[in-house]
């Protein structure tokens, strides 16, 4: 079977990386009689660069054709990139969130697993690793204060900037379904971050999600407050299972969490509406600093590949088979320069290696 893809490659290190998920993706669905048929789709600087915006319109429709949508990086350096000099609604960013509002993507799953190949690369102590940790953030993707009215006026003389924080029941309940099912599937246990000892929005989270909570009685729920939520990560990162929050919150932890895992490089996600579709991208930035080296992580962007073809396609066993050929990589010592260990590299056996020969490896071992 032929199924269409969307490709955006986007800025910096983003098309070195996608090109490795399309390599390796493309390997898998072929041991299973199918193919992927891609239609590049222009977003974020290299859009405003080629059409002025950000994301146009007909960007859109090209994304809502397809079967899902693989996706690099968007964005550059906010000190030196002449794409930050323009209004905020015109950066590349906003194209994003344009992109997420217009396909309804409204749940974005981004999974933190500690390989074991990585436990050195991990900052955190090795009594608090323990055995390791299986983190599944669940974090509202629509709503919330990065899709509020904003402003900036002056106030009594003094120039105020006005943020508004909003969410309604519906797009918490949602939100909630989808972690539910999700811990379901897992470990049965939900932790709900918010900050209900101020927030109005957190406390109306609360009150919709022990409604939701009443159809999964055999799923664990409890509630945490972000700023102990974001200690407890790196106190004992164990103990989470799904962690469901809204937008700004999951926006800051899951990055909190990719870092324990040893590199933001290594971290996918998945954004999802209330079909199949699905836009896939790794948690990390464009990072600019190094893009054309040829030696930014694929890993996050190969792994988000394997969640297309399981959220969206279906194809379970060929993303059993990528997420396999990761760990054989890395067991195998294969690393990119984020991974390496800063002493004794070449004792543990490892060796580095640039973008393309890490999807190389990982072809390889499919």
């Amino acid at each position: 079977m032929v199924y269409k893809i969307g490709s955006i490659s986007g800025d910096g290190i983003g098309p070195e990386i996608v090109a490795e998920a399309r390599k390796v993706m493309d390997h898998a669905v072929a041991k299973y009689g199918h193919s992927l048929e891609y239609t590049d789709i222009l977003m974020g600087g290299c859009s405003i660069d080629a059409t002025g915006v950000p994301l146009t319109n007909e960007a859109i429709e090209q994304a809502i054709e397809v079967d899902a949508v693989i996706m690099g990086s968007i964005g550059g350096n906010p000190a030196t990139s002449p794409w930050y000099q323009l209004p905020p609604d015109k950066r590349p960013e906003a194209g994003l969130l344009k992109l997420r509002k217009s396909l309804r993507l409204f749940a974005n799953l981004r999974p933190a697993h500690l390989y074991p190949e990585l436990r050195g690369a991990c900052p955190l102590r090795d009594d608090i690793i323990g055995e390791g940790f299986d983190i599944m953030m669940v974090r509202e993707l629509t709503g919330g204060l990065y899709f509020g009215k904003r402003e900036t006026k002056p106030v009594n003389g003094v120039n105020t900037a006005i943020d508004t924080l909003s969410y309604n029941e519906n797009e918490i309940r949602r939100v909630a379904e989808k972690a539910f099912y999700i811990a379901g599937k897992r470990r049965k246990k939900v932790t709900v971050v918010d900050k209900a000892n101020v927030l109005d929005s957190s406390r109306l989270w609360r009150k919709v999600v022990t409604s939701v909570h009443e159809k999964y009685q055999n799923i664990e729920l409890e509630f945490m407050l972000v700023d102990n939520a974001a200690m407890q990560l790196v106190r004992d990162p164990g103990q989470f299972d799904v962690i469901l929050t809204e937008n700004m919150f999951g926006d800051i932890l899951s990055d909190e969490a990719a870092m324990i895992m040893g590199s933001l490089g290594t971290m996918p996600s998945a954004s999802l509406n209330e079909t199949k579709f699905g836009l896939f991208e790794p948690s990390g930035g464009s990072a600019p600093d190094i893009a054309g080296k040829g030696i930014a992580d694929p890993i996050g962007t190969i792994s988000s590949a394997s969640m297309l073809l399981r959220y969206s396609l279906g194809l379970d066993k060929a993303a059993d088979d990528i997420d396999g050929a990761i760990k054989k990589t890395l067991a195998d010592g294969y690393r990119t320069f984020d991974l390496m260990p800063k002493e004794a590299a070449e004792k543990k056996g490892l060796k580095q290696v640039g973008t393309s020969e890490m999807g190389d490896a990982i072809v390889e071992r499919l």
